[in-house]
């Protein structure tokens, strides 16, 4: 369901990220850090989570 997770990491990206590899993960950090920074950094850091795992 890669889809409906790139869907959420548009909302909202660290919950995309979330799904994806849990909160243990230290990508889910990185991206809730890219989201703060900027929105757009976070949508695309996610959404190459999402392709990459």
């Amino acid at each position: 369901m890669d889809i409906i997770r790139i869907i959420l990491a548009i909302i909202f990206p660290p919950l995309g990220v979330l799904m994806q590899v849990g909160i243990a993960n230290k990508h889910f950090w990185i991206n809730i850090v890219l989201t703060l920074c900027g929105f757009i950094p976070g949508i695309v850091h996610a959404v190459w989570v999402i392709a990459k795992y």
